[in-house]
């Protein structure tokens, strides 16, 4: 073919069926002789058609694109998820459009009016710090899936992962490799995730009998210098650990470079442990133990949830409960 714009009707007139017949094919609402689909799918490969989904879409009444409301685009964490999204999305004909809210209430607040605006048929909304109220209000006009919260209302699904359990994992598995004396990094304490886990920790302690000592731990900010930060802080106080559980592997790795700086070895001198289980943890020096919540998975299931209610289903779709995946980074207390 030219560089000429083939069209529908020009696929139809080849394929010897009326244009609608066509269109329904390539919605996959047509209910059609195999020999006729056949005639079509040839029609269409022999003339290179491409359809316009922006046409499809707005036909069905849809723009057949969905809003994503990550907080930090460049983040290994949701990067994961934003992929997983992707792998989702893509291959049913729905385009995803990622904003950044960059934990900021009003940033994100922005992001959901210029996606509305946008005219999306559906927001994916990460954690964040806008109300909960907010949310629902948008839920309203449109289906929403939220991560990270327990929120419920009509036309939103909520994908809240056990954090406390996860950090209450963590910190057992220091227990019985017989640690004692377990630091603590935790995340920014604006962010609901942060303080679940800290309350984690807090109860793998008490089923222990071991009181919480608040000077063994250092706030961090879920980011690699934070963690670095965060070891100096702890060393700085003086306070003797032989473990070290982060909040997530990002802040975990920055402590790994803090340790080492400080001439402590891991797992020699001191075992270390994060949370997600990110991709680079498997290829830190020594590799990193850690709870496995998927980021990825995460973005599929949200993926998932939302096709559900762009379908008129609601969704059954269960998080997955956090797992221990030991690594080379901690050992038993000698």
């Amino acid at each position: 073919m030219s560089n000429a714009v083939v069209t529908l009707e020009m696929v139809a007139k080849l394929a010897g069926v009326s244009p609608s017949t066509v269109s329904r094919i390539l919605n996959g609402t047509a209910k059609v002789s195999p020999e006729r689909k056949k005639a079509v799918d040839h029609a269409i490969a022999k003339l290179g058609f491409v359809p316009n989904p922006v046409a499809r879409g707005l036909a069905g009444g849809r723009t057949l694109s969905i809003g994503v409301v990550t907080q930090a685009i460049d983040s290994p964490f949701y990067g994961s998820a934003l992929r997983g999204i992707e792998e989702r999305l893509v291959p049913r004909g729905y385009s995803p459009l990622f904003v950044s809210g960059q934990w900021n209430a009003e940033a994100e607040a922005h992001c959901l009016e210029v996606l509305r605006a946008r005219r999306v048929d559906g927001i994916i909304f990460f954690s964040g710090r806008i109300s909960d109220k907010v949310l629902k209000n948008y839920a309203r006009g449109m289906p929403m899936v939220v991560t990270g919260r327990k929120i419920k209302a009509s036309g939103l699904v909520s994908l809240n992962c056990d954090n406390v359990e996860g950090a209450r994992v963590a910190t057992r598995h220091l227990l019985d490799l017989g640690h004692r004396q377990i630091a603590f990094i935790s995340g920014d304490p604006g962010h609901a995730d942060a303080l679940d886990r800290l309350q984690g920790y807090k109860n793998a302690l008490a089923e222990a009998a071991i009181p919480f000592d608040p000077e063994l731990v250092a706030e961090g900010g879920y980011h690699e210098a934070s963690g670095l930060h965060a070891v100096h802080d702890l060393l700085a106080k003086g306070k003797r650990f032989t473990a070290l559980f982060a909040a997530n592997d990002q802040m975990a790795i920055g402590a790994l470079l803090g340790l080492n700086r400080h001439s402590l070895r891991v797992p020699e001198d001191v075992s270390l442990i994060g949370y997600d289980d990110l991709q680079s943890s498997l290829f830190s020096c020594p590799p990193l133990s850690s709870v496995h919540q998927s980021a990825h998975e995460l973005g599929q299931l949200a993926a998932d949830a939302m096709l559900s209610l762009l379908a008129g289903q609601q969704p059954d779709i269960r998080v997955p409960v956090p797992r221990l995946v030991s690594r080379e980074s901690c050992r038993r207390l000698r």
